[in-house]
């Protein structure tokens, strides 16, 4: 265990000064990810109990069993559908500017975080590359003030050691960008199938007010 931790710091500390935003970028990157998977756990934002209760609607038939179960649930699909409740009796048009207007709420919420991938999925490598370009410089620099049997080598171990920062950077940006497709994807169908049950009790109280 020792050996594991002083390898890793070993490693870190060889990339220079440019490994401590890397760092900052890596801690930030795992907290989001961590965040999203937990917001976006499908309990969160279509819980069973909500949709079952939509989907159980028969036409005509009373929605206050459904207005009271999504009364205190803080899913994103409860909310719109408190929405959609408390303005069945609105125009038409007034009625789905409202629920257009919760639903482009909704996504923001499941979207947050996901901005903060993709600015990390940029930068990390982008910081790499500037430690590794700052640790050639002073390679050569170095190298400028002195001549001897021993250039080869430390040339080599100049580059190997200023290449760590690329190696960083990129090992950060990879999982970023996997998890940044991961989470859109699943806030698009997320959107979908929210819509769905919502245009399905539409149906079910034959009123097109409800619909997204």
């Amino acid at each position: 265990m020792s050996e594991a931790l002083h390898s890793v710091t070993s490693f870190f500390l060889k990339g220079g000064i440019f490994m401590w935003p890397l760092l900052v970028c890596s801690i930030v990157a795992v907290t989001t990810i961590i965040l999203r998977t937990i917001a976006l756990r499908e309990k969160n934002v279509l819980p069973l109990v909500v949709e079952s209760e939509m989907e159980r609607l028969a036409p005509g038939a009373s929605a206050e069993r459904l207005a009271r179960v999504v009364h205190h649930d803080p899913s994103s699909l409860a909310r719109i559908v408190r929405v959609a409740l408390a303005h069945m009796r609105w125009p038409r048009a007034e009625n789905v500017e409202a629920l257009q207007t919760r639903a482009r709420h909704e996504m923001v919420r499941l979207e947050r975080g996901l901005v903060v991938l993709e600015v990390i999925t940029g930068i990390a490598p982008l910081i790499g590359l500037i430690g590794t370009v700052s640790g050639l410089i002073h390679v050569f620099a170095s190298l400028g003030l002195s001549a001897g049997a021993g250039d080869a080598k430390r040339i080599a171990l100049g580059i190997s050691e200023a290449l760590t920062c690329t190696i960083f950077g990129l090992g950060i940006a990879v999982p970023s960008l996997v998890a940044f497709v991961y989470f859109s994807k699943k806030v698009e169908v997320m959107s979908v199938e929210m819509e769905s049950l919502v245009i399905l009790a539409a149906w079910a109280e034959k009123s097109p007010r409800l619909s997204l």
